[in-house]
């Protein structure tokens, strides 16, 4: 990547989101609070479900993947927004910001899949009980994870290079917290039409071939459930769904608003604060929104604890025998 002179471009500045120096070490305190509870929360759902026995199936087995890429996702920009916070240059190097551009595109595209496939999980449990566990196998469990960090990083990789082949007039100040495709774009003196258009055609198949995967899943799910005469056993198959949906509309919400329009000034300005939500608010809420309302989380983690509080009751008499 060159500037429109010929020199060689080395190095970014991101503004972040606000230039006043007052609001800097407010926003510090504020953000790595955000990564901490964001990391503890996804971490130790992770660990949860690989402890407890009785949460090893499919549907806490997506859910450890998709807490994973929310870790991933989340760490992508924030040590470096942390940084920039209290630095007085908020530089990002070339490799930086082309691996920063790539890993956020590739998870991205990775989460719109994962979140597909939890849906097509519980289109398969509600609607084909007798056969779930032999379509819901280990195997394919493992094909249904993979594939969406298979074709996330592959289309992110295109989606990157087609960005970073541009040339940019002069500058190389990112009006934004991380280095992102909208306002990339809007720095370059190239023709910005194929990478336009490829944004946009990505952004618009993804969200709608991911979003129409969950919403028929969905449809089918609520036909099923309908069906149930007992009420309770409404309420308990809609329960293990509602958590789903939120997770989806929260996340899907502000990509809608993000992606599915041509960069200006002022969407550039806007995605700032958009960004924040599907960067750092959905990844905070997802173990949340999984673990407060899902009884068997609840369970697991009361069960975790016993075995700890017992083990830690449990040394004296352990070091008082003769």
């Amino acid at each position: 990547m060159t500037f429109q002179n010929g020199s060689i471009l080395t190095e970014f500045i991101l503004l972040g989101l606000t230039d006043l120096p007052e609001l800097q070490p407010l926003l510090f305190v504020l953000f790595l609070v955000v990564y901490m509870v964001t990391l503890l929360g996804n971490l130790g759902m992770i660990v949860l479900i690989t402890l407890d026995s009785h949460l090893h199936t499919p549907m806490y087995f997506f859910l450890t993947v998709l807490a994973f890429v929310d870790v991933c996702y989340t760490t992508n920009a924030t040590p470096q927004m942390l940084v920039n916070f209290l630095s007085e240059k908020k530089s990002i190097t070339f490799a930086g910001c082309f691996t920063q551009c790539y890993l956020f595109i590739a998870l991205l595209l990775t989460e719109f899949y994962m979140l597909a496939v939890m849906a097509y999980d519980r289109y398969m449990a509600i609607c084909n009980p007798l056969h779930y566990s032999v379509k819901m196998s280990k195997s394919v469990c493992i094909c249904l994870a993979t594939s969406p960090f298979v074709y996330g990083f592959s289309d992110g990789l295109f989606q990157a290079i087609l960005t970073f082949r541009l040339n940019f007039c002069s500058s190389n100040v990112i009006n934004h917290f991380y280095c992102a495709d909208p306002p990339l774009i809007k720095l370059s003196c190239s023709d910005t039409y194929v990478k336009e258009h490829a944004m946009l055609i990505s952004a618009g198949f993804n969200l709608s071939n991911s979003l129409t995967i969950i919403l028929v899943s969905y449809a089918f799910i609520i036909a099923a459930i309908l069906r149930i005469k007992s009420s309770q056993g409404r309420r308990k198959a809609f329960s293990t769904c509602g958590s789903h949906m939120m997770a989806v509309t929260l996340f899907y919400g502000s990509l809608f608003c993000m992606y599915v329009r041509p960069p200006t000034d002022k969407t550039v300005e806007e995605s700032k604060i958009i960004s924040v939500f599907y960067t750092f608010v959905s990844p905070l809420l997802n173990p949340l929104i999984y673990s407060l309302r899902n009884k068997d989380v609840k369970q697991a983690l009361r069960n975790v604890l016993k075995q700890n509080m017992a083990t830690k009751f449990s040394l004296p008499s352990i070091f008082n025998k003769p």
